[in-house]
C-alpha cells in the first residue's frame, strides 16, 4: 500500500506536468495547435497512421485562393462564413486605383493583372513606377484603361481597370492586337494580289480566245477567196475573148 507522501508527490506531479502541457498549448499559434492535438490524436488511437496523410490541413492561404474575387459583388458579402470574412478583410486591405500586370507571356496575349497591395503603394510601384511586375522605369509613362477579360469561379467576366506602364511595356500591352491588325492587313493584300493575279490571267485567257476567233475569220476568208477566184478568172477571159471578136470585126467589114 502505497504511502501518503507518495501518493500526495504523484498527485503533484500529475497537477504540474498538466499545467505544462496547458502553457505549452497556449504559446502556441492556431496552426501549430491544431497539428499537435492531431499528433497527439495518432500518437494514442492510430499509431499506424500520419496524420498528415488521413487527415490534410487547410491552410489561410488556401481559404484565400478559393475565396478571393477580383471585384467583389454584394452576393460575395452577403455569406457571413468566416472563410468569406477572411477573404473579404484580405480584399478591404488591397489599392483598387491602378493595377500590377504580369507580361511574361505578352506574346501570347495572356496577360494578368492583379491590385497594388500596402507596400508597392509605399513604393509608388504602379502609379510613379512602371506597372509591369518586372519593370522599374519611371520615365515615359502613360496611364491606359485595359479591358481585362479574365475567368474566375467558372465565369467569364470584365473589367476596366487602369495600369501604368513604360513605353516599351506599353507595346507589350497592345502586341497581340498589332499582330492580329498585321495579319488582317497582310491576308487582305494577299486576297487583293491573288484578284489581281486572277484578273490579269482572264484578261490574257480572253485575249488569247479574241487572236484564235481573228485567226479563225481570216482563215475563212482567205478560204472563201481562194474558192471564188476560179470563176472570177474564168469569167473575165470570157469577156476578153468577146472583146477580142468584136475588135477583129470592127478591122475586117
Amino acid at each position: 500500500m502505497a504511502s501518503f507522501g507518495s501518493l500526495k508527490s504523484h498527485i503533484w506531479d500529475r497537477e504540474e506536468r498538466k499545467q505544462q502541457y496547458q502553457a505549452h498549448i497556449r504559446g502556441l499559434n492556431a496552426y501549430d495547435r491544431h497539428k499537435k492535438f492531431l499528433n497527439d490524436y495518432v500518437s494514442f488511437y492510430g499509431k499506424d497512421k500520419d496524420a498528415r496523410v488521413s487527415l490534410p490541413v487547410k491552410t489561410d492561404q488556401d481559404t484565400l485562393r478559393e475565396g478571393y474575387r477580383f471585384i467583389r459583388t454584394e452576393e460575395d458579402d452577403k455569406d457571413s462564413s468566416w472563410e468569406q470574412r477572411l477573404v473579404k478583410r484580405y480584399y478591404d486591405k488591397l489599392f483598387k486605383e491602378y493595377c500590377i500586370a504580369d507580361m511574361t507571356k505578352y506574346k501570347t496575349g495572356k496577360i494578368g493583372l492583379r491590385w497594388r497591395i500596402e507596400k508597392e503603394v509605399i513604393s509608388g510601384k504602379g502609379q510613379f513606377v512602371c506597372g509591369n511586375k518586372h519593370c522599374d522605369e519611371t520615365y515615359g509613362l502613360a496611364s491606359y484603361e485595359v479591358n481585362f477579360s479574365y475567368f474566375e469561379a467558372g465565369e467569364s467576366k470584365q473589367a476596366l481597370v487602369k495600369l501604368l506602364a513604360c513605353e516599351r511595356c506599353a507595346d507589350k500591352l497592345h502586341y497581340r492586337k498589332r499582330k492580329e491588325k498585321e495579319q488582317l492587313k497582310r491576308r487582305e493584300r494577299e486576297r487583293s494580289e491573288k484578284g489581281v493575279k486572277h484578273e490579269r490571267k482572264r484578261k490574257r485567257e480572253q485575249s488569247r480566245s479574241d487572236d484564235s476567233d481573228c485567226e479563225g475569220e481570216e482563215s475563212d476568208e482567205r478560204s472563201r477567196k481562194g474558192k471564188d477566184a476560179p470563176s472570177v478568172s474564168g469569167s473575165r477571159k470570157a469577156d476578153d475573148k468577146d472583146d477580142f471578136d468584136k475588135y477583129l470585126q470592127g478591122m475586117f467589114p
